[in-house]
Parts: structure tokens; C-alpha cells; sequence
């Protein structure tokens, strides 16, 4: 089929990426962002330095990397993705994701996109982190964990406080049996107060992996 923009339409080749040039260049791309949490900043930190945020109440992450923030056009473009099916936009958001992996630790010894709980996965039909993680997985070449599970269908996240997303997430993901990686990348699609990925780190950390880290398309 002729490979288009998935933003403007514009015609591509097919070796050149699924977003031209000129939405590129318009995108909400985050230039400075805090090494543990992703959150946008305006200006870069000093080497080891977080936000302000992270120091008051540590994520427990080793690292977090989000190219863009949750801002127009990658907002609605994430939310035709996830509710309307629109699976043409996993291969140019995949491709960002590629390229903002570079910056993560380079230990990173397996990918585990966060799961859904099963009759969500059912009604929407896919997992839009798991599409994310196709393409990281191939250029990566990194094995993707399997036996993590998402065991309570919480309510959406969206309009909640931190606190309020902790009491959502408590108690909601279990690991089915061992997992020998010793530094798991979290793939997501959006990260808001980081409460979903901290949940499934804490889940990870008690069943004996040593460091986890988040690799998310967008930050809120």
C-alpha cells in the first residue's frame, strides 16, 4: 500500500519514516526532561540531579524516557490509537520510541509492555502497549516478558490525582512465575503521574528484579 504521513497524508517512500519532515518539526517534542520520571523541564538538570518532584517522593525507577509530550497533535492522535482502533499509528509512534530508547541505561536486558486487564484487552481488541513494543523489540532484538498480568480491571486514570491512582493501582498486577531479567524497560504509551509503571516496578521489584525503567511515547 502507499505509505503516507500519518499526520498531514503527505506522500512517503518506503524507506523513509511514516511522519514527514514538517509535522516532525511541529511536534511537542520534550527537549529537558527529569532522568527519573520523565517530566518535562526548562532546563537540563545537572548530571545526577532530579526534579523536585522525584526528590520529594522517589519513582522507583532507574530511568524514564518519554520523546513528546501529551499535547496536541499527539494527544488526539494517542486517543484514536487506543479507542477507535486506529492501529496505522503504531509504526511511526514505534519509530519514536526507537529512537528515544538510545537514551535509556544500556543494561536493559528484557521489555515488558504494561499489560491490560483481560476484558479491557477483549473489548478494544489489542494491547496499544504491547503494539508499541513490537517495533522496539525488533530493532532491539530484547526479549519481551510475558507472565506479567494485570489482575483487577481498574477504572480509567484519566482526571485522577496521584493518591487516587495509588488506591486505584494497589494490589493490581502479579508476575506468574520466574523472571531472570535483571533491568526490565517498562513500555507505555502515556505517562502521567507515573503511578501505573510505579506500581508494576514495585510488583517486579518484590519478585527479585533488580532495576526497572520506563520508556513511554508521551508525558503528561
Amino acid at each position: 500500500m502507499p505509505k503516507c504521513c500519518v499526520f498531514c497524508g503527505a506522500p512517503r517512500r518506503h524507506y523513509e519514516t511514516a511522519i514527514c519532515d514538517g509535522c516532525a518539526g511541529d511536534l511537542p517534542w520534550i527537549r529537558e526532561q527529569c532522568p527519573g520520571c520523565a517530566r518535562p523541564l526548562a532546563s537540563r538538570p545537572a548530571a545526577g540531579v532530579r526534579c523536585a518532584e522525584c526528590q520529594v517522593r522517589p519513582l522507583p525507577f532507574e530511568a524514564a524516557v518519554a520523546p513528546l509530550a501529551f499535547e496536541f497533535p499527539v494527544d488526539a492522535a494517542i486517543r484514536q490509537f487506543k479507542f477507535r482502533r486506529k492501529l496505522h499509528y503504531a509504526e511511526p509512534f514505534g519509530e519514536l520510541l526507537c529512537r528515544a530508547a538510545a537514551r535509556l541505561p544500556a543494561d536493559i536486558d528484557a521489555l515488558l509492555p504494561v499489560p491490560l486487564h483481560w476484558m479491557r484487552h477483549g473489548v478494544r481488541g489489542f494491547n496499544q502497549a504491547a503494539e508499541l513494543c513490537r517495533p522496539v523489540q525488533r530493532a532491539t532484538g530484547l526479549p519481551v516478558i510475558r507472565n506479567v498480568k494485570r489482575l483487577r480491571r481498574t477504572p480509567y486514570q484519566s482526571g485522577l490525582g496521584a493518591r487516587e491512582r495509588r488506591r486505584n493501582l494497589a494490589g493490581a498486577f502479579a508476575v506468574g512465575g520466574a523472571i531472570t531479567a535483571r533491568h526490565v524497560v517498562l513500555v507505555d504509551d502515556v505517562m502521567t503521574t507515573g503511578e501505573t509503571c510505579a506500581q508494576l516496578a514495585r510488583e517486579l521489584h518484590a519478585r527479585g528484579v533488580p532495576m526497572v525503567s520506563v520508556l513511554a511515547l508521551a508525558r503528561a
